[in-house]
C-alpha cells in the first residue's frame, strides 16, 4: 500500500513556523514539523551517525527518522556553508541503509540558496505552481522571519527583567501561533504591529547598568536552544541582557551586505575569511567590546573546524579589549552539569567586574 505523501523537515529553534507556512503553501502535501528536540533526537541521531561529525548533523538526523516513523515520506535540508552543505547526501545514505522508503530534497545547490534553484525543487512536487506564487509566499515568509527576529531581538535584551514570570514568552507563543494563520502581507504586518505594541507594553524592571553579555558561536548551535541547554534562558534567569547576531534573517539576506563592512572592522586581526561564521565571530567580538557588553559567551559544536580556527583570534580580541570570554564546546556527551556550573562562575566573575 503506497503511503500518502508527507513532507518533513528537522528543527531549529522557531522557524518550524515560518518553514511549515511555506512549504504548505507551495505544495498540496501534508506539512508535518519534527518533534520538539530532546533527549532521544540526539540518542537516536547519535547511534546512527559517524563518531567524528558535528552536532547539528546528529540532531537533524534524528529529527528526520522521528518524522520518518510518523509517516514522512519527502523530507527537505536546507544545505549551506560549511560540512553542513554535505549533509543531504550522507543523511540520505544512512538513512536508507536504515530501510526507511522516502525522498531527500534540498531548498540549495553547491553551499548557495537560490530562488531558481527551489523552483525547480518545488515544481517536482507541485507541477502547477508559477514562478511568481512561489516568489510570493517566499517573501512573505521571509517578512514573517524578520518580524520573528525583531521581536526575540528585543525580548532577548529584556526578558531577564520581566516583571510577571513568562510574560514574553507567553505572548510571544501567542504571536506565533497568529503568524502560522497570516493569510497576506497586510495579515502580517497587522500582527506583527499588535504583537510588537503588546510586547513592548509588558513591564519590566531594569536598571541603567545590568550586566550584558553577548552570545556569539556557529549559528545551529546559536539558534536552536535545546542544542545549547538553554543557555539563553539561563541567562535571562540571571538578570542579564543578551545579545545574538546570529538568526535567519542575518543568514539569509544581510550577511552578505556586511562581509566588507566587517572585514574593514578586524582587518588588523583577519586578513582573510576564516570560512562559515567565523569572521563574523571576531568582528562582534571587538563589536561587542567596543559597546561596552561585560563579557562573551562563544558557543559551537566539539570539531566544528571554522570556530576552532576563529577562537584564537577571538581570544586575542578580547585580551587587547579586556573582555572577559568563555568558551562552550557541545556535543552528545556534553554535561548539562559542567555547563551551569562553568556559566555561574562566569556571571559570579562578571558581577565582581562589575562592581
Amino acid at each position: 500500500m503506497k503511503k500518502e505523501p508527507m513532507i518533513s523537515f528537522p528543527h531549529l529553534g522557531d522557524y518550524y513556523i515560518p518553514i511549515k507556512f511555506l512549504l504548505t503553501h507551495l505544495t498540496d502535501y501534508k506539512v508535518i514539523e519534527a518533534p520538539p528536540i530532546t533527549k532521544k533526537t540526539i540518542e537516536l541521531g547519535t547511534k546512527y551517525s559517524p563518531s567524528f561529525v558535528c552536532i547539528p548533523f546528529k540532531y537533524n538526523l534524528g529529527n528526520f527518522i522521528e518524522t520518518l516513523e510518523q509517516g514522512a515520506t519527502i523530507l527537505f535540508q536546507a544545505g549551506g556553508g560549511c560540512r553542513y552543505g554535505y549533509y543531504t547526501e550522507v543523511q540520505e545514505q544512512i538513512l536508507k541503509d536504515l530501510g526507511y522508503d522516502f525522498q531527500m530534497m534540498t531548498i540549495g545547490q553547491n553551499k548557495i540558496i537560490t530562488l531558481n534553484y527551489l523552483y525547480k525543487t518545488i515544481k517536482k512536487l507541485n507541477k502547477n505552481i508559477s514562478f511568481f506564487q512561489l516568489s510570493y509566499y517566499v517573501l512573505l515568509t521571509l517578512f514573517m522571519i524578520h518580524f520573528m527576529d525583531k521581536i526575540d531581538d528585543y525580548i532577548r535584551l529584556n526578558i531577564g527583567f520581566e516583571t510577571q514570570k513568562n510574560s514574553f514568552i507567553d505572548l510571544k507563543k501567542e504571536m506565533l501561533a497568529s503568524f502560522s494563520k497570516t493569510t497576506g502581507f497586510f495579515s502580517l504586518l497587522t500582527k506583527y504591529l499588535k504583537y510588537k505594541r503588546k510586547i513592548k507594553n509588558l513591564k519590566i524592571n531594569k536598571p541603567k547598568n545590568c550586566l550584558k553579555v553577548g552570545i556569539i558561536g556557529e549559528l545551529y548551535t546559536s539558534m536552536e536552544p535545546f542544542s545549547n541547554y538553554f543557555l539563553e534562558k539561563e541567562l535571562a534567569n540571571m538578570n542579564i541582557q543578551v545579545k545574538r547576531f546570529t538568526n535567519a534573517s542575518f543568514l539569509i539576506y544581510q550577511k552578505k551586505f556586511k562581509i566588507k563592512k566587517m572585514q574593514k572592522y578586524i582587518k588588523k586581526y583577519c586578513t582573510y575569511e576564516l570560512g562559515a561564521d567565523g569572521m563574523d565571530n571576531v568582528y562582534r567580538a571587538k563589536f561587542l567590546s567596543a559597546k561596552g557588553y561585560d563579557g562573551l559567551i562563544h558557543i559551537k559544536p566539539f570539531g566544528c573546524t571554522p570556530e576552532i580556527g576563529a577562537m584564537p583570534i577571538i581570544r586575542k580580541v578580547c585580551e587587547d579589549e579586556k573582555m572577559p570570554i568563555i568558551f562552550f564546546s557541545f556535543d552528545s556527551e556534553t554535561s548539562e552539569v559542567g555547563i551551569k556550573t562553568r556559566l555561574e562562575a562566569f556571571y559570579d566573575m562578571l558581577k565582581i567586574k562589575k562592581g
